[in-house]
Parts: C-alpha cells; structure tokens; sequence
C-alpha cells in the first residue's frame, strides 16, 4: 500500500498504528495475521507490518467516532479540526457506501 510521506513516517514511528482505507476487494483478502508492505510514494523506502485488527465500518464517519483518532494519524494539534470528511480527498461517500471502510491496526516489523 503506498502512503504519502507524512503518514508513513507516522507508521515507521509508531505514532499511527491504524490505516484507514476502503474496504474495496483487496482490503477484504486482509486478514489478522497477514504482513503488508506500506511504500513512501516520494522514496519508495518500503516499511514492513502485521495486522493486528480490522475494524470495519459502513464509512468514516462511524469509523471516526469509535477509533482512536491518534491512533489513526491525527496529532494532538490537529484533533480539535479532525472529521470523518478528511478521507473524502480519497474516498467519495458513494464509495463509502459502496464498500464500506476498514481500519487496519497494524504493528511495524522494520524497514526493508
């Protein structure tokens, strides 16, 4: 999965340890256990993980009112203007409804 700079350094941290995504037909093969491969879209420096969880919602909005917005890439300084519509740059609300969305909890294993 490819992530912008800022939210993959957030992953490599451990200061973000839930991606939100759609739950499209890949996001459904998903399962606990599993290892995924995030990639920094500018260095393509990849960064290695287990899921740990699923949370799975019928969109953001329900997914931003029972996750942990820290959890989910938000700083502290930012929690306060936070809202489910942020994800909308990404995911139109029809595909929301669609698909649903998911919240993958993720422990980082390294950089490789």
């Amino acid at each position: 999965m490819n992530l912008d700079p800022g939210p993959w350094a957030r992953v490599k941290s451990g200061e973000k340890t839930i991606e939100l995504r759609l739950y499209d037909e890949k996001r459904r093969k998903l399962s606990v256990g599993d290892f995924v491969t995030f990639r920094n879209t500018e260095t393509g420096e990849p960064l290695n993980a287990r899921v740990l969880a699923l949370h799975v919602f019928p969109d953001f909005a329900a997914l931003y009112a029972a996750l942990p917005l820290p959890a989910c890439g938000y700083r502290e300084s930012e929690l306060a203007a936070a809202s489910y519509r942020d994800m909308e740059q990404y995911y139109a609300p029809s595909r929301q409804a669609q698909y649903g969305v998911v919240g993958i909890e993720i422990e980082v294993i390294g950089c490789f």
